[in-house]
This record gives C-alpha cells, structure tokens and sequence, in this order.
C-alpha cells in the first residue's frame, strides 16, 4: 500500500546530513551506469502556467520515480514526487517535496562545494534571501568551517531576517551586505540564489580562488553570472551536462553552441566518482552550475520513505492493488 508524506513529514525525517550522503551516493552510481535520469521537461498552458516533470532511476537503490511540479506567474509552486519500487512497479510513496526539493539542492552544492573549493575557505557570500538560500548556505556550512558569512538582497526587510535566522541556526555571523558587489568581493566562496533575468555577479569581483555555486537560474533566457564569470572559471561543472545544455541560461549565452566548449564541462557525478578533479590549484576560479536533477529528488525521496517507515510516519493510500502480470 503506498504511504502518503507531507511536507510536515518530509520536515520530520529529512536532514541535512541525510540529504548530503544520498545526493553524493546518487551521483557516484550515475558515474558508475548504476543510475538513469531524464532531462526536465515543460509543459506551457495558454495561461502561462507551466508543468515541469523529470525522472530517475537507481539501480543499486531500487527505486524509480518522477517529480512533477506547477509554477504559475505570481503563485506558489507545488511539487510531488512518486516513487515506485524499481523490481515489481509498485507504487510505493507520494511526497510533498518542496522541502525535500530545498534540502536536495542545497545537498548538490554541498557536494560541489567540499569537492571543488579550497579547503581553507571560510568565507562566504551569498545572493538572493529567500526559501533556497537558506538550504544553500546550510550545506556549503557543513562542509566547511565557515567564519564569515554576507548576504544581500534587493529586499532589506528580508535580508534582514534571514540573517538574523541563519546565525542562530548555524552558529556563525551572517551579515547583511550595502550590495551585491560587497557580498562577493574577497569571499572564498559565492551562492547565488536570485530569480534574476539578468547578471548579478560580474568577473572583476571575482576572488581569483573563489569557488561559485550558481543555482537560480534554470531557463535558458535568465542568468545570473555576466561572460567575464563564467570565462574565468578554470574548472565548470554542471550536475547534467545534457539538462544544462538546454537550461543553464548562464552557460548557453557563453558556449553557444560549441561542442568542444560544452565537451569541457564537468558533471558532478565525475568529480564524486573521483574520475576528474573538482580543482587543480588554490589560485583557480570554479563554478558549480546546478539545474537541479530528477537523481537528486527520487534518491533523497527514496531515504526519507525508508526512515519514514522505520518510524511508522505517513498514512496509507487506499489505491487497489493490481493483479499480477496485468497487461497494461
């Protein structure tokens, strides 16, 4: 019988840590042919509104599943997840996964982060306040002992409580920034974290060691990162290669269509896997270009439907159950 887990669910089993192992173990087994996924796909209404819907598999996990979510101009995202057993088809859970979504994305940018920044990175900018900066900022602060933390937003009010929220939640001081220039000049690492059309972050404000996890933008016309950024980075890596080529509005505008250049990018499931270097030395820029995968939500649903079981949280969907070998 498949178990129903709301947002409040997911909330309950799901950490950090948690997040953190099964995202780095998702792309080790995508590096290995042990894991599949499908690029997202859209969908447009006449209205505006879009459905986005991506897939996965995990071999040596055992599950398969899909995330679908709807996003409508000047409304609320809702996002679900459906995960099956990947032996017998069996549905197996229904999640609300907008936190799960949070949690996994800012995993991916862990991972990128303690794969791809200098070790002795202790500060940090970030831009863009809201609802995903706060899983950004956790993940990079679990992977490196960070000591300096400035934040900007266009919203002061905002930029405001989230800094107040974040150094009491991490332990470390998290100041506003007078501008986006001042939060990433002299930082070892940069997040952004806008919806910005347009660049954010410029090359010349760039520390020549500073790593960069981009995660904001993930259609085609929006960017977040002027050319001379993405043109100094030494090392770029995206979490699909195939994904990014049609959403990494940041990468698109630079590469265009050049195989070679777009050969040279990394994918980050190569880096875990260890089969390529995430940095070759402290005075090198890199950047970390997510869009977000289908593998990161079907691996991270798949651990917390397992913790929820074991913790007997959820309930239970009266769907009929099918009889065996039924032709579809």
């Amino acid at each position: 019988m498949a178990r129903l887990l709301t947002e409040a669910d997911v909330r309950r089993v799901l950490t950090m840590p948690m997040a953190l192992e099964s995202v780095e173990e998702a792309f080790r087994r995508f590096s290995n042919g042990r894991a599949i996924l499908h690029p997202r796909i859209r969908l447009l209404m006449p209205n505006r509104t879009f459905m986005h819907y991506m897939a996965a598999g995990d071999f040596d996990a055992g599950y398969c599943g899909m995330k679908i979510y709807t996003s409508v101009r000047g409304g609320p995202l809702r996002f679900v997840v459906a995960l099956f057993k990947a032996e017998t088809g069996k549905l197996v859970a229904l999640l609300e996964a907008d936190y799960l979504g949070q949690m996994r994305t800012g995993a991916a940018s862990g991972v990128a982060t303690r794969l791809m920044a200098r070790e002795e990175a202790k500060r940090c900018g970030i831009l863009g306040c809201g609802i995903q900066a706060k899983t950004q900022l956790e993940a990079v602060a679990a992977v490196r002992k960070l000591e300096e933390v400035r934040a900007y937003s266009r919203t002061i009010e905002r930029c405001d409580a989230f800094c107040r929220e974040m150094s009491l939640r991490l332990g470390i001081p998290v100041k506003p920034a007078a501008n986006s220039e001042t939060a990433v000049r002299e930082m070892d690492i940069v997040i952004t974290a806008t919806n910005s059309s347009t660049p954010v972050v410029f090359g010349e404000w760039l520390s020549p060691e500073a790593h960069i996890n981009a995660i904001g933008a993930n259609f085609p016309q929006r960017r977040e990162l002027d050319e001379e950024a993405v043109r100094r980075c030494g090392i770029i890596v995206v979490d699909s290669r195939e994904q990014a080529r049609l959403e990494a509005g940041d990468l698109i505008d630079v590469l265009g269509e050049d195989a070679n250049a777009w050969a040279a990018v990394r994918e980050l499931a190569d880096l875990v896997s260890g089969k390529l270097a995430g940095r070759t030395h402290d005075r090198q820029v890199t950047l970390f270009k997510s869009t977000g995968v289908a593998l990161e939500d079907v691996t991270v649903a798949a651990r917390v439907y397992e913790e929820a079981v074991r913790q007997a949280i959820g309930q239970h969907l009266p769907f009929a159950e099918l009889p065996p070998n039924r032709q579809a």
